[in-house]
């Protein structure tokens, strides 16, 4: 009775690690899971991008605002001017398209 009670738990045990492992992404891999994307949060960036699937432009600018001194502390505001620059080409866009 006690080894079917402990062999119950150490199965279950064993799926919860097994499916928390498979949850989360590699510590350290920056082809498909970029610390700077992935470090603190429930979802990586292109999960949410995916989700709500957004424009090029649109998707470019929540990129950068996310990545802002995360990838590299000393090119924050760089990566702040890059994602106001996607958004300023986006509205630049839907502006023309209206005739404005």
């Amino acid at each position: 009775m006690f080894w079917k009670k402990r062999r119950k738990t150490l199965e279950e045990n064993l799926e919860t690690v097994l499916a928390e492992t498979a949850e989360k992404p590699a510590a350290d891999d920056p082809v498909n899971h970029p610390s700077h994307y992935t470090e603190g949060h429930r979802i990586e960036v292109i999960e949410f991008l995916e989700d709500w699937m957004l424009p090029f432009h649109l998707a470019n600018c929540i990129k950068y605002i996310c990545r802002a001194g995360r990838k590299d502390p000393s090119k924050t505001i760089e990566d702040l001017e890059k994602g106001r620059w996607y958004l300023s080409r986006y509205i630049d866009l839907l502006r023309k398209k209206e005739g404005k």
